[in-house]
């Protein structure tokens, strides 16, 4: 089978996200049981200037946006990726916007690399028995397959799968951009791309995909209500038979404790002395107090959905129950100026850091005794399977990936891997960290539940033959659709 999944990004080459670990990794395990698979990227400035030497292929391709034919050129690396050059585009230091909002040009940028996609095919020979798009940024790829490129006999049995990372963000773009995508004006009505006066990029992708996947049972159905739906939840419920949750998995390459190049000293789940030398480590590395207290860790994007605003309202709670806290990541202006400010105000209990550091990212996930993960809503999530092969228990709102991943501990039977909670509300996160801190005071309970944390798989073989599952009847139904 020829896989070829279209993404925005993806490891090693370029991440914002856990998508970049869906698409990167997903090909990588296609290629180890024996499918042709590809990954096509845009080619950011930090790809280029990456550690990856690319190679030009020598081939152009031109792509209609609007009434502009927009050059891009074609690289690769190694064969296992293909990128498309354009400066105009894609030359800049971050890939979809600034702290203050995103680029203005994304319906051009994505336009291009979207139908880039299917001119480089062309270019490359490449005939793809499934394209794999994800997220707004490549859902015109199935609606251009059954529009423009509908007479096209190159593509005739070249099926899509669209999996939706995150529904909360959906390519909206004012109508009068819809000429850019050379799309026309029919499509533009309830049952086509239009959402409330605007044209939505990832509605192109869910009315037109052969197969849709999401990336956690849990989410699965909970996009179909109103409350997780964004607007979109009729659409969904339309397509709800081929709307499939495949859950995520990590790569436990990158993602071990017993070879983690980052750590100061290694460990397992059979020797675990090595996590207290961590837990040690990044105490002195965020000027903490006392490496005695009970340490909560955050690795997240800073954001309404991340729950960082119950994190925000509960700091002051923690510190009274004598937590400390370590928070790792970048986002919305406002919540990173609050979390500097407390860092300031708390200096020795509360440390945090700014953007992404990938050293310190594996230091905390190793050296936290608990991972806080309290999302308003979480698709998957990627944190909590991480820290718990790191032997650090998540603490977790019960929705999406979460509720699928994390068993509630349970203090009778000693069972469990993490803990779990319901409202979206600071005093339930804080009674949940109440728990978590109960049984930290029980030495033989907390032995317990890491130990049963660090056994869980969550590799991503299993992820990827139901994909391959699901692409089969992706090209069934585009057969059906053919004849």
């Amino acid at each position: 089978m020829k896989i070829l999944v279209a993404a925005s990004e993806a490891v090693p080459y370029a991440k914002t996200g856990g998508l970049a670990d869906v698409a990167g990794t997903l090909s990588q395990k296609y290629r180890n049981i024996g499918e042709e698979s590809y990954v096509i990227l845009p080619l950011y400035r930090n790809i280029k200037k990456g550690k990856i030497t690319l190679r030009d292929t020598g081939l152009t391709i031109k792509v209609p946006v609007g009434e502009r034919q927009v050059e891009g050129r074609v690289f690769n690396d190694r064969s296992l990726a293909y990128f498309i050059q354009c400066d105009e585009f894609f030359d800049r230091d971050e890939l979809y916007g600034t702290p203050w909002g995103d680029y203005l040009d994304n319906a051009s940028r994505f336009t291009f690399f979207s139908r880039g996609v299917l001119e480089t095919c062309r270019e490359l020979n490449l005939i793809p028995d499934v394209i794999h798009c994800n997220d707004w940024q490549t859902s015109l790829v199935p609606i251009y397959l059954k529009t423009i490129y509908l007479s096209d006999r190159y593509f005739k049995k070249t099926a899509t799968i669209l999996t939706i990372h995150n529904l909360g963000y959906q390519g909206l773009f004012p109508a009068s951009e819809l000429p850019l995508t050379g799309l026309g004006w029919d499509l533009f009505h309830t049952e086509g791309i239009e959402f409330y006066g605007k044209i939505n990029f990832l509605k192109a992708g869910l009315i037109s995909a052969d197969v849709l996947t999401t990336v956690s049972y849990t989410y699965a159905k909970e996009i179909l209500m109103r409350e997780f739906g964004y607007g979109l939840e009729g659409v969904l419920q339309k397509r709800e038979k081929d709307l499939y949750g495949v859950l995520n998995g990590i790569d436990y390459t990158e993602w071990d404790p017993s070879r983690d190049k980052f750590l100061p000293k290694r460990f397992d789940m059979k020797n675990r002395e090595g996590k207290r030398e961590c837990k040690k480590q990044l105490v002195k590395e965020a000027s903490l107090d006392r490496v005695e207290r009970p340490l909560i860790g955050i690795v997240s994007r800073l954001s309404d959905q991340k729950g960082i605003d119950l994190v925000l309202q509960s700091v002051g709670e923690f510190l009274s129950l004598g937590v400390s806290l370590v928070v790792l990541g970048k986002g919305d202006e406002v919540y990173q100026n609050s979390l500097s400010e407390i860092a300031q105000r708390y200096k020795g209990r509360v440390f945090v850091k700014i953007g992404f550091d990938e050293s310190l990212a594996h230091q905390i996930y190793a050296g936290s005794d608990f991972f806080l993960t309290p999302s308003r809503y979480e698709p998957c999530g990627l944190g909590q399977l991480i820290s718990m092969r790191y032997g650090s228990i998540p603490i977790g709102r019960r929705t999406g990936g979460l509720a699928d991943t994390i068993k509630d501990f349970d203090p009778l039977t000693s069972k469990g891997t993490g803990f779990l909670f319901s409202d979206y509300t600071p005093s339930a996160m804080q009674d949940a960290v109440k728990r978590a801190l109960c049984v930290y005071t029980d030495e033989d309970k907390m032995k317990k539940v890491i130990t049963s944390a660090m056994k869980m798989d969550f590799s991503w073989e299993r992820s990827a033959e139901r994909y391959i599952e699901l692409y089969k009847i992706a090209m069934e139904k585009r057969r059906g659709f053919e004849g």
